[in-house]
């Protein structure tokens, strides 16, 4: 989950009329404050809306956006910026991504008018097995699983980095991460949310001496307003950037991975259980990003790309679309339109669920899954006077029948909504989606000592058992196998022309997220920024659906659960999300978050209308 910075950032909270009419929403009353950055200096100005020329970067915050700017400026291109932007929230935002995560990042290259992805997600050790968070017949408690080494994939990021700019980038990998280590450096300004995420993880970060150190300065809360440096994360970036990414899958950073996964540095005295973690050298040397083709559908005369398997954000998106296309969503009121929205997402869940793992060890029926066809066998199960229950159980894309189920129902089990996504395109027309991670605030809690990053626990990701006794489920964990991610970069074409691309962290809501996003803007009309804004639900299968403060206070709620549906407050907010437009006369329009996570940093490189 992304922090809002308090510090650099004027939050503005607002509902349009394109939000409230015909929510019952009260629109929020607006606020602004002044600057109050100290210790590191004055930080950029942070606003959730940019338009004009020569490139744009969206992030949650604002260093990391201006890191891509920084870049941008300096004649680098889409893909160097995205990597100076995620190595910038590597810094800023530790809790949330880094160099000990991974992701996925979807690309396209204006000139050839394609759409190219890479899967950098973490891997299991090869001496995992389906048992790997099982003990004497018994799931190990969950909450003891997500600080353990047992829980430390394989990083991706590092890996991820260096193939895109091999690929697409202009700039080294050394050249794009001097922002990030000069940042680390001299350190950015602590607010309220980032004191209290560590506040959260407190207790389990006074276990482990080096995240100590790093975290609780002094032995105690960061001071908001004060500046936390991290002069081990900027020697390491600059390890990285001279050896290159060589440094953690072969040298000596990743020695000092493999030391800290397998034999955790816990504080004396602590009494927390903390499991070691198998991964080994070999591990890290056995590693490579995947290159799949994107995951293809098209909406409304628009192509929409997004990322395959191992995530299940590509396929559940487009599963989705192609159940709600039939119909013509912009003449219908809110309720019909937002319960529609529910239904497809409540199906493309149920599955999800059933069929989606890792492809290099599960047979996943993509192209069936992503059918015109398979989805026209499910959309028929949507009735506008009611709605489905939940769990509801697969159907078989592999043979589709109308209305047709198949076996037990999937449940969705839970994912860390913990993860950061950034939006970038340049002067040629390039654009980069990337979304990366930890898991949890904090990921495993571990800090690499003399390293300055915390490790992953994203193999929590994996189901410690079967979620339904009886039925296969593919997202068991195996040797060298990558845990199930929703994580859902996602890139509109209008014949071969970029129109827009959007992604956001969160969990499984990732996908509702970017949907309903999609549908705000294609179907409903909404400007990108609103469309982001707008008050948001996400139904994956479930008894119930979280919602919203907005839409939980809102008369559409009273009508949906006339329909059936129930409903369940979210105390936070669903999503971050990112995204950049391009508009017909050639300008850049980026986009973030107004008020969700303290709001988002939106710049481009020269401002104009």
């Amino acid at each position: 989950m992304a922090r809002p910075p308090a510090r650099r950032r004027t939050t503005v909270l607002c509902a349009t009329a394109a939000l409230v009419a015909g929510l019952g929403i009260m629109p929020a009353a607006a606020q602004a404050g002044p600057d109050t950055a100290q210790g590191a200096g004055r930080a950029p100005a942070k606003t959730p809306l940019a338009v004009g020329r020569g490139g744009a970067v969206a992030s949650v915050d604002a260093d990391a956006s201006a890191a891509g700017i920084e870049v941008l400026k300096g004649g680098g291109n889409a893909v160097d910026a995205a990597v100076a932007t995620a190595a910038a929230l590597g810094v800023t935002e530790p809790y949330s991504g880094g160099i000990g995560g991974g992701g996925y990042f979807v690309y396209y290259d204006a000139k050839a008018r394609k759409v190219f992805t890479i899967d950098g997600r973490e891997r299991a050790p090869l001496s995992a097995d389906k048992n790997l968070f099982v003990e004497k017949g018994h799931a190990i408690p969950f909450e003891e699983a997500v600080t353990s080494g047992r829980a430390v994939g394989v990083p991706g990021a590092p890996a991820t980095w260096d193939a895109a700019l091999r690929s697409w980038g202009s700039r080294s990998l050394g050249q794009v991460l001097k922002p990030a280590e000069r940042l680390a450096r001299k350190g950015f300004t602590v607010d309220e949310t980032f004191r209290q995420q560590t506040a959260d993880n407190e207790k389990r970060f006074r276990d482990f001496p080096a995240t100590a150190r790093l975290f609780l300065p002094g032995g105690r809360l960061p001071a908001v307003g004060s500046t936390l440096k991290n002069p081990d994360l900027a020697r390491t970036y600059e390890l990285v950037g001279k050896r290159g990414i060589g440094a953690m899958y072969g040298g000596d950073l990743g020695r000092d991975v493999v030391r800290t996964v397998r034999t955790p540095p816990v504080a004396p005295g602590a009494h927390r259980v903390v499991r070691a973690g198998d991964l080994t050298q070999r591990d890290l040397r056995a590693y490579a990003v995947k290159r799949p083709g994107p995951i293809h559908t098209t909406y409304r005369g628009l192509d929409v790309y997004g990322m395959a398997p191992s995530s299940s954000g590509g396929i559940a998106v487009a599963e989705a679309l192609n159940i709600l296309e039939k119909g013509d969503l912009r003449k219908l009121d809110d309720t019909t339109y937002l319960h529609r929205y529910l239904e497809a997402s409540r199906i493309a869940f149920a599955d999800r669920n059933r069929w989606i793992g890792d492809p290099a060890q599960e047979k996943v029926p993509t192209a069936a899954l992503t059918s015109k066809r398979f989805a026209a066998s499910r959309a028929c199960l949507i009735k506008d006077g009611r709605a489905l229950t939940s769990p509801l159980a697969p159907g078989d894309p592999r043979h589709p029948k109308p209305c047709g189920t198949t076996g037990r129902a999937a449940p969705t089990p839970y994912e860390g909504q913990q993860t950061t996504h950034m939006t970038v395109a340049d002067k040629w027309g390039n654009v980069v989606s990337y979304t990366f991670t930890i898991e949890q605030t904090g990921g495993s809690g571990i800090t690499v000592p003399g390293r300055g990053f915390l490790l992953n626990n994203e193999l929590t990701d994996f189901s410690f058992t079967p979620v339904s006794p009886g039925v296969h489920d593919p997202n068991l964990p195996g040797p060298g196998k990558r845990p199930r991610s929703s994580i859902s970069p996602t890139i509109v074409l209008d014949h071969g022309k970029l129109k827009f691309a959007l992604g956001s962290p969160g969990g499984a809501t990732i996908i509702t997220t970017v949907l309903q996003t999609l549908l705000n803007h294609v179907d409903r009309g909404m400007p990108l920024v609103d469309a982001i804004a707008a008050p948001r639900a996400s139904q994956r299968n479930a008894a119930t659906t979280d919602v919203e403060q907005a839409l939980w206070d809102g008369s559409v709620r009273h009508r949906l659960e006339a329909k059936g549906h129930v409903f369940k407050l979210n105390p936070s907010f669903i999503g971050a999300a990112t995204g950049v437009e391009q508009l017909p006369d050639g300008r850049w329009l980026a986009a973030a978050e107004k008020v969700r996570r303290g709001g988002g940093s939106a710049m481009v490189v020269r401002p104009g209308r």
